[in-house]
C-alpha cells in the first residue's frame, strides 16, 4: 500500500478487530511498509487520539468510549430481579455504560464490591451496553453506598438505602466525618469485615434524608447525575445574548403557540396551523413546528457542548428538574417565552385532508411566540369553557390547530402505530416538599395533538437529512425478539386471545390483540405484557426504523433544550443547508457512534433515577397507611416472590414467596408463573389480588406486601407443610405432577 488509510478505515478495522488493535497490527492489515509511511500511521493515530475519536490503553488502540472486549469491571448489587451487573474500573472519562454480567454453570459466586476479569460484547436494544462473560475473579475493591448514619459510642453504623443491599456497615469513630445522628451520608469500605459487619469511612454528608429535597438528591447522587455546572460552562453561558434577525426568516407575523404541562420548566416546541389554499390540495392544512435554536448557542466543542454531550438529556423530578443546559439558556434564551424574539429551527409541512404529509420545507428563522399555554386550559376552550388567555386565540390559533389534528388521526389510524394504554402517575408535592395526593395524569386530546404535531416533525426531519446526505442520529427502535413474542403469545393464550404466528409482525396485530382485550379483566395484563415484549428505543448513526410508531424514517428534532441528540439534528440540519459555522462539525461526524451510544445510556440513567424518585416518594405517601388493605394486580412473578401494582397510587410493592401460602412453589420462567405443589394454585401476570401493606421504607422505596385474597378468593388452605416451618422441595414425582396439574390449569384458563 503507498498512502495509509482514511481515519474511517481505521475506526471501522479498530472496531471490527479490537484485539488486533495496536499500531503494529493496523500496519500490517493495511500492508503499510516503510518508515516513512509508518512514520505517518503514527501521527494519524496520535491526531485521531488529539480529537477524541481513538483512545490508548497500554499500546492498544480502541474507539473512544468504548471498552476493550477483556475489561476488568467492578460488581455491583443485584437488582430486583437477583441479575448481577457491573461498571469498568478503567476506560475513558465520561458516562459508566452499564454491564450485564452473564452467568454459566461453574462460574464463582459473585457479590457487590468483587473485582473481575471479563470478556464483554456490545447488545443493542436492551437496557444495558455490554455483556460480560467470567474469565476469572481477581478479588474485591473499596465499594461505596449511600445509607443513614446511627451514631454510637464506638462510631456508628451505616444503613443502606438501597433496596438490594440487606447489610449495615460498620463506622470507627475516627471516620465518621462528624457525620451526625440520621443524617445521610455517602461511605466507602475501608477494611474487612468484622462482627459480620464491613468496616466503612464516611466520605460525604448528604444532610437530613426526611427533608425535602432528599429524595431526588438521593437518586442524583446515586445513579451520578451530574447536577452542578462547572465555571466554564457557566461562563460560557453568561456571555450569551439575544439574537437579532439578521439573515434569519422572520417568522414573527405567524401567530406560533407553546402547548405545555402548567408546571412547564423549559418551552421549546411551538405551533400554527391554517387550512392550505391551494385548490390542488382541497381540505388540506399547512402546519408549522418552531423549535428552540439551541445550536446557535452551544457550539461544537465548547464547555457547554461538552457538558451537555456528557449529561445527554435533561433530569426531571417531581421537586426539580437536572437540566441539560445551564437556566440562563433553558429557562430563558433557549425558550420560547410568549411575546419576546427568539432563535428557532422551523419545518413546513403541507398535509392532504387525510393527515399525509405531501411536503415540508425547513427554515432558521426568527420567532415571537402568541402565547405559552398549557394543556388543560387549550382543552378547555376547545370544550366551551375559554379563559382571558385563550379567548382570543380560540378562533384564530386553537381551532385550526384542532382541525388540522383531526386530519392527522387519520393518518395515524391507517398507519397504526403501538397503541398501549398505560396511566401515568402524577405525584403532587406541599410547599414543604411532602407527598399531597398521587393521582394519574389526564390524557386530553390537547395531548395528543401536540405529540402528533412532534412526531411528524421528527419524521420531516429525519427525511430531510437523509435527502441530504447528512450525517445524523436517527432514534431506533427495534421489533421484539422471537422469544420475547412467545412469552407474549403465551400471555394471550392463557387469557383467550390470540397473537399469530408465521408472519412478519406488525404493530397491527398487536392492536388487535389489545382490543380483543379492551373493556375485559385482561386489558391490563396484556398492555403490561405487550410492553414488557418490547425492546427499548436507543440512538444510532445507522437508520433501523422505528418499529413501536411505524416509520421507517424517525429522528429526535423536537427537544433541543433537554436532548442532545436533537441538538446533533439541528446541527446537521444547518451544516445541510449552509446555514452557518455552527453546523454538525468533522468530530461530530467523527464521533457519531460513540455520542449515540453515551445518550442512550444517559437516558436510560435518567429513566432509572426517575423511577427511584417516584418509588420513594410512593412509600412516603404509603408510610402512614402501614396495616391497611388495597387492592392491585401482579405486575411481575419471581422464584422469591411476586411483584404487585397497586391500583389507587400506581405503587409497586413485593410480596416474599415465603408469605405466600404454606406449600412449595414451583417457578416456570417461561409462562412467568408460581404453582404451588400441593394444591395446583397458579399464580400469573395480571391476576387480581387483595394485600395488606406490611411495610413502607421511604428512604429506599421499597414496599413489602402480604397476599390475603387472589381473584377474589382466600389462598387454597395446603395440608403439606402444616406445622413445617421450612418448605420441603418436592421429589420427581411431584415435580411431574406438578407440571401435568400446570398444562390443565393454563387448557382451562
Amino acid at each position: 500500500m503507498d498512502q495509509i488509510p482514511s481515519k474511517d478505515q481505521i475506526r471501522q478495522w479498530i472496531s471490527e478487530n479490537p484485539t488486533l488493535a495496536s499500531k503494529r497490527d493496523i500496519a500490517k492489515a493495511f500492508g503499510i511498509k516503510g518508515g516513512q509511511l509508518r512514520i505517518e500511521l503514527k501521527r494519524v493515530l496520535k491526531e485521531m487520539e488529539a480529537e477524541g475519536a481513538l483512545s490508548k490503553r497500554q499500546r492498544s488502540y480502541r474507539e473512544a468510549g468504548s471498552l476493550p472486549p477483556v475489561s476488568i469491571l467492578q460488581i455491583l448489587a443485584p437488582d430486583a430481579a437477583g441479575d448481577l451487573f457491573a461498571v469498568p474500573l478503567e476506560g475513558d472519562a465520561g458516562l459508566v455504560p452499564r454491564i450485564h454480567v452473564v452467568a454459566r454453570a461453574g462460574d464463582p459466586a459473585l457479590g457487590q464490591g468483587d473485582k473481575i476479569l471479563a470478556r464483554l460484547s456490545p447488545v443493542e436494544g436492551t437496557d444495558h451496553s455490554y455483556e460480560a462473560r467470567l474469565i476469572r475473579k481477581l478479588g474485591s475493591n473499596a465499594v461505596r453506598l449511600l445509607g443513614v448514619f446511627r451514631a454510637s459510642h464506638e462510631g456508628g453504623r451505616i444503613v443502606p438505602i438501597d433496596k438490594g443491599a440487606d447489610k449495615e456497615w460498620r463506622v470507627p469513630q475516627d471516620a465518621t466525618l462528624g457525620a451526625e445522628d440520621g443524617e445521610l451520608v455517602e461511605a466507602e469500605q475501608s477494611g474487612p469485615k468484622r462482627l459480620g459487619l464491613p468496616t466503612a469511612r464516611i466520605v460525604a454528608r448528604l444532610g437530613d434524608p426526611s427533608g425535602p429535597k432528599a429524595v431526588s438528591l438521593i437518586a442524583i447522587h446515586q445513579h451520578g447525575i451530574p447536577d452542578q455546572f462547572p465555571d466554564a460552562v457557566i461562563a460560557e453561558a453568561d456571555a450569551a445574548l439575544p439574537v437579532e434577525l439578521g439573515v434569519r426568516e422572520d417568522l414573527r407575523h405567524l401567530p406560533l403557540v407553546t402547548i405545555d404541562p402548567a408546571d412547564a420548566r423549559d418551552r421549546d416546541d411551538a405551533v400554527h396551523a391554517h387550512a392550505d389554499d391551494d385548490t390542488a390540495n382541497p381540505g388540506g392544512f399547512i402546519v408549522w413546528v418552531a423549535i428552540a435554536d439551541v445550536a446557535h448557542y452551544v457550539r461544537p466543542g465548547s464547555a457547554l457542548d461538552r457538558e451537555a454531550r456528557k449529561r445527554g438529556n435533561s433530569t426531571y423530578f417531581p421537586d426539580r428538574v437536572v437540566p441539560m443546559l445551564p437556566d440562563i439558556l433553558s429557562g430563558d434564551l433557549c425558550s420560547l417565552h410568549e411575546h419576546v424574539d427568539r432563535p428557532c429551527m422551523a419545518v413546513c409541512m403541507k398535509l392532504d385532508a387525510q393527515g399525509h404529509k405531501l411536503s415540508h420545507r425547513f427554515t432558521r428563522g426568527l420567532m415571537r411566540s402568541q402565547g405559552s399555554l398549557h394543556y388543560g386550559e387549550v382543552q378547555a376552550a376547545i370544550d366551551g369553557a375559554a379563559n382571558d388567555k385563550t379567548a382570543p386565540l380560540l378562533e384564530p390559533v386553537l381551532q385550526p390547530l384542532y382541525a388540522a389534528y383531526a386530519a392527522t388521526k387519520l393518518a395515524r389510524a391507517q398507519r397504526q402505530p403501538l397503541d398501549l394504554d398505560l396511566p401515568e402517575r402524577k405525584i403532587v408535592l406541599t410547599e414543604d416538599g411532602k407527598v399531597d395526593s398521587v393521582a394519574f395524569r389526564d390524557r386530553l386530546d390537547a395531548h395528543r395533538l401536540i405529540e402528533e404535531f412532534m412526531i411528524l416533525a421528527n419524521v420531516a426531519a429525519a427525511e430531510e437529512l437523509v435527502r441530504l446526505k447528512r450525517p445524523l442520529l436517527f432514534r431506533v427502535h427495534e421489533e421484539p425478539s422471537p422469544e420475547k413474542l412467545d412469552s407474549l403469545r403465551e400471555v394471550a393464550e392463557a387469557s383467550g386471545f390470540t397473537l399469530a404466528k408465521g408472519q412478519v409482525l406488525k404493530t397491527s396485530h398487536l392492536n388487535r390483540l389489545l382490543a380483543q382485550a379492551q373493556g375485559t379483566e385482561f386489558d391490563e395484563l396484556l398492555n403490561i405484557s405487550t410492553l414488557r415484549s418490547m425492546t427499548q428505543a436507543y440512538y444510532n448513526a445507522q437508520n433501523f426504523g422505528h418499529f413501536g410508531l411505524a416509520l421507517l424514517n424517525y429522528a429526535h428534532f423536537t427537544s433541543p433544550i433537554r436532548r442532545y441528540s436533537d441538538l446533533i439534528v439541528h446541527r446537521a440540519l444547518i451544516l445541510g443547508h449552509g446555514w452557518g459555522k455552527d453546523g454538525l462539525s468533522g468530530q461530530d461526524i467523527e464521533m457519531l457512534d460513540e455520542t449515540a451510544k453515551l445518550i442512550s445510556d444517559a437516558e436510560r440513567r435518567s429513566m432509572a433515577a426517575e423511577r427511584d424518585t417516584v418509588d420513594r416518594y410512593l412509600a412516603a405517601y404509603l408510610a402512614d397507611r402501614v396495616g391497611q388493605t388495597f387492592s392491585g394486580r401482579i405486575s411481575g412473578v419471581q422464584r422469591f416472590g411476586l411483584f404487585v401494582k397497586l391500583d389507587e397510587t400506581g405503587a409497586d410493592g413485593l410480596i416474599p414467596i415465603r408469605s405466600v401460602g404454606r406449600e412449595f412453589f414451583h417457578f416456570d420462567a417461561d409462562s412467568q408463573t408460581l404453582m404451588g405443589a400441593d394444591t395446583g394454585l397458579t399464580i400469573g401476570i395480571g391476576q387480581r389480588v387483595t394485600v395488606r401493606l406490611a411495610e413502607a421504607v421511604p428512604v429506599t422505596g421499597g414496599l413489602m406486601l402480604e397476599l390475603l385474597e387472589i381473584d377474589g378468593g382466600a389462598l387454597p388452605a395446603s395440608q403439606g407443610r402444616r406445622g413445617r416451618s421450612t418448605p420441603r422441595k418436592p421429589g420427581k414425582q411431584a415435580a411431574k405432577d406438578a407440571a401435568l396439574k400446570r398444562k390443565l390449569v393454563r387448557k382451562r384458563r
